[in-house]
């Protein structure tokens, strides 16, 4: 396809604020990912090109968390290994479906996880929870299992995971989004390195993409928007449930 300036600039400024966003509390590919969808890319390219431009705003913001104290380093090291597995072996499953059977699946992806985020509970901010000990086997379980997802769809995934460490381990709120870069990050890498080698990331758009995923995760991993929360969610459920009545259309 071809690439234009009017096509990149609009998909680099929606990569920054999804950087940003996803660095607080998840669901930057909620933005990314419609959004590339919109500009025309089929849905396999899409997934593809939403990992590589992600990858660097995770990795930003990991960069970021990782000279505080809030990792908590041991569920980290038993984190990382499986997170890149369960990513690799989802980006294997939905690389062998069809554009036919992977369009509409990707519809009703985005609506179902549209609406968790709509419904879900308020993830508690308070600061005064301590952190719980769980066994390495559910550490290792959890990465994996949101791993997969991530590699196989991937928005929502950092959200998932805030959710996962506040209810599991009882993460305070910052120390969860922290904590979820490391699982968000391997997983992001396994999967760009998957569909990079079946050719199926168009680096002309992920790479200026990536300049801006990479400034909104450094920004958004030093700021704490908590008010902002629930208008960015309402902002993304919007998008989302746009593109899929956008899609719903094309399939009728």
């Amino acid at each position: 396809m071809e690439i234009s300036l009017l096509l990149v600039l609009p998909l680099v400024l929606v990569a920054t604020l999804a950087g940003f966003v996803d660095a607080i509390a998840g669901g930057g590919g909620l933005l990314t990912l419609p959004a590339l969808l919109l500009s025309g890319l089929p849905p396999q390219l899409a997934l593809g090109t939403n990992k590589g431009q992600s990858v660097f705003g995770s990795g930003m913001a990991l960069y970021r968390f990782s000279r505080s104290t809030l990792l908590d380093i041991p569920r980290a090291r038993v984190s990382a290994l499986p997170a890149f597995l369960g990513a690799a072996a989802g980006v294997l499953l939905v690389t062998r479906l069809s554009p036919d059977v992977l369009r509409p699946l990707v519809m009703v992806l985005l609506a179902a996880v549209a609406v968790f985020l709509l419904l879900r509970p308020p993830v508690p901010t308070t600061t005064v929870m301590e952190r719980v000990t769980r066994p390495a086997a559910l550490a290792v379980a959890v990465a994996a299992g949101i791993g997969a997802y991530d590699g196989f769809f991937g928005p929502g995934t950092g959200t998932f995971l805030i959710m996962a460490y506040v209810g599991l381990w009882r993460d305070r709120m910052d120390a969860a989004s922290a904590n979820a870069k490391v699982v968000n990050f391997m997983s992001n890498l396994a999967s760009v390195l998957a569909f990079a080698l079946q050719g199926a990331v168009l680096w002309k758009i992920a790479l200026p993409m990536a300049a801006g995923q990479a400034l909104g995760g450094h920004f958004g991993a030093l700021l704490t928007l908590k008010k902002g929360q629930p208008l960015v969610r309402t902002a993304v459920i919007v998008v989302c449930l746009a593109l899929v009545a956008r899609l719903g259309w094309q399939l009728i």
